[in-house]
């Protein structure tokens, strides 16, 4: 059997065969290089290594009749390289592999998973399938990359100046965040440990002891303006107050809003809200809606063995009736403001419970309250060993399910056509 070799700095390495060729050059091309350039800084720098190795197997039932249930292997290894030559420069690498065995006909979601789907604010990035190709036939094994940190971070006397790869997001609320638009996870999103990388210059410049002054630019597909965002962002500490408010234009959109968290009493209070002029940077187009999304909430802890919360979200995006769901999902909103929620009004309540203190319980209830429908989850998670992880749950839609008629489908309710899903997990740190 021949073999062949792959040469990157000097380091040879060696693949058994064509395959393994290919889809080593697509894994090595993008990594290698960039992991070899940490490991062999000066000796005296602080060079940090961690990551995990996740595997989540899961069972999906769809809501349609006659349907079979269709099943998921999906594993996940993640390498964290934090490097700091000096004291006020530090370098952050992450690298994702991922192979899977899964039904094919889940191959054609995004490999990486969120709310925004392929809305990623990447300006550049390698091919995140490394096998299949896209002339090969459908199949039930995949192999997925995903470079999500590449940064390099500043410290100056000012504040904090971070360029490359990295993780924003923002907001109070305990379930959907309304101001966080570039990179949010949906709420039956399984692996939401780390938020998605994007490519982004930003400046974070501390005000007093607990503000912040926070602006940046996010780059989209090619550096297309209208691909990308940027975003002014000022958060303040006042009367045991957090405040924040902020601005963002994304993809010819604009997004004014505010987060106010407080404490009342034994109890968490929290408001945040954000309202969009769709295509306000778009001179053709003043035709889109604009629309308000909100969301309020408490919670509490209960003596440390259990922590509950309620919380109320407001989509004025969203469709006041089942039979315009699937049509509404055409708005900006959807398309480019990573709103994944088809109604108007929601009602969430939670509870998490330390049964031992290995072994916790939670639960969380998303409610359609017009249509109406839930969308309950539980969770329970045993830590059986340091750093080492079981999980199992699920997810179930109840309420009316969809009908077909003329081989078009038709919602009666919003969680009545959502799949079933089981899964279990299982987690290493190190």
């Amino acid at each position: 059997m021949s073999r062949h070799i792959f040469r990157c700095s000097g380091y040879k390495i060696h693949f058994p065969d064509a395959w393994t060729e290919k889809i080593a050059s697509k894994i090595l091309a993008p990594t290698i290089f960039l992991i070899i350039t940490v490991v062999a800084g000066p000796i005296n720098a602080d060079l940090q290594i961690s990551g995990y190795y996740k595997n989540f197997s899961t069972g999906l039932a769809s809501p349609l009749p006659d349907e079979p249930i269709i099943g998921a292997v999906n594993n996940r290894l993640r390498l964290n390289f934090a490097y700091a030559p000096t004291d006020p420069l530090s370098f952050d690498l992450s690298y994702d592999f991922a192979p899977r065995i899964q039904d094919p006909s889940l191959f054609s979601e995004p490999p990486i998973a969120g709310a925004a789907g392929s809305l990623h604010y990447r300006a550049v990035d390698f091919d995140a399938t490394i096998y299949p190709d896209e002339e090969d036939p459908d199949g039930s094994f995949g192999l997925f990359q995903n470079l999500d940190r590449a940064s390099i971070a500043y410290g100056a006397n000012f504040g904090d100046i971070t360029i490359g790869r990295q993780a924003i997001a923002w907001g109070s609320a305990r379930v959907v965040n309304p101001t966080d638009v570039i990179a949010p996870y949906a709420y039956n999103q399984l692996d939401t440990e780390d938020r998605i990388g994007v490519d982004a210059i930003r400046v974070q410049i501390p005000i007093g002891v607990l503000g912040e002054f926070d602006t940046g630019y996010v780059f989209g597909e090619n550096f297309v303006f209208e691909k990308s965002a940027f975003f002014l962002r000022s958060q303040l500490n006042a009367v045991e107050t957090d405040f924040a408010i902020s601005l963002l234009g994304f993809r010819d959109h604009l997004m004014t809003g505010f987060d106010i968290a407080r404490g009342i009493g034994g109890a968490g209070f929290w408001l945040e809200a954000a309202y969009v002029y769709a295509d306000a940077f778009d001179g053709e187009n003043g035709e889109a809606e604009n629309y308000l999304r909100a969301s309020i909430g408490l919670d509490y802890s209960f003596g440390g063995v259990s922590y509950g919360f309620i919380e109320y979200h407001f989509s004025g995006a969203g469709a006041g009736e089942p039979e315009d769901y699937l049509a509404n999902l055409d708005r900006p909103a959807y398309t480019d403001g990573a709103v994944y929620l088809m109604g108007k009004h929601y009602f969430v309540p939670g509870l998490t419970f330390q049964i031992t203190p290995l072994i916790s319980l939670s639960g969380v209830v998303l409610s359609n309250i017009a249509d109406p429908s839930l969308f309950p989850s539980l969770q329970i998670e045993y830590n059986f060993a340091q750093d080492i992880y079981l999980s199992a749950g699920g997810f179930i839609g109840i309420g009316k399910r969809p009908e077909t008629e003329d081989e078009e489908t038709q919602f009666r309710s919003e969680f009545g056509g959502y799949p079933t899903l089981f899964f279990l997990s299982f987690r290493l740190y190190f």
